[in-house]
């Protein structure tokens, strides 16, 4: 919670008056679907449309699989998703352990249900990102409806892991502006 443009985004979301948590979430190392999703719904509370969840990496899934759980006709106000994906990342060769991400996707993602579950999605790259290819981006824009805002030179939107990615992001007001945007 306290790394990456995490705290930047709670603070600046704060002086817009939001009520913003940034949990942390169990076992980062080695995450697994269950426990993450737990997390997340305890910190969510009851979803409604005053409800806007910001998802990095492996939280990205996480959200998904939340917004595919919620009970039919429920509806959040909006999703920002920064360096998503849409598979398991079993191509990507920094990536060593290849068990992780998979079971994020089994059995598939309803998309259609998911895209129900939230009234406006946002999606945001890089083109450089050692991890997560720009093409998920598109996938997303193409099943989600999403906006797309693809960033320069930002690497994965974390911090130097010693496997790939060398960009420290501090900041992140491409988040702040589509959270704006969602709730204008």
């Amino acid at each position: 919670p306290d790394s990456r443009w995490y705290p930047y985004a709670k603070r600046e979301l704060e002086t817009l008056g939001f009520e913003v948590h940034v949990p942390e979430m169990p076992d980062t190392e080695r995450p697994v679907l269950g426990p993450w999703l737990g997390k997340l719904t305890e910190v969510a509370g009851k979803p409604d449309p005053d409800l806007f969840l910001v998802g990095h990496s492996v939280g990205v899934p996480t959200i998904f699989r939340y917004l595919e759980g919620l009970p039919e006709g429920t509806v959040i106000g909006g999703f920002v998703s920064v360096a998503g994906y849409t598979d398991g990342l079993e191509d990507v060769e920094t990536i060593e352990d290849k068990t992780v991400l998979p079971p994020f996707f089994e059995p598939p993602l309803d998309w259609v249900k998911i895209k129900r579950s939230a009234k406006k999605f946002v999606v945001i790259y890089s083109d450089n990102d050692p991890y997560v290819s720009p093409k998920y981006a598109q996938i997303l824009k193409e099943k989600l409806g999403a906006e797309l805002i693809l960033k320069r030179g930002m690497g994965h939107f974390s911090e130097p892991d010693g496997e790939g990615d060398s960009v420290i992001v501090r900041e992140l007001p491409d988040v702040i502006e589509a959270i704006k945007k969602m709730t204008a």
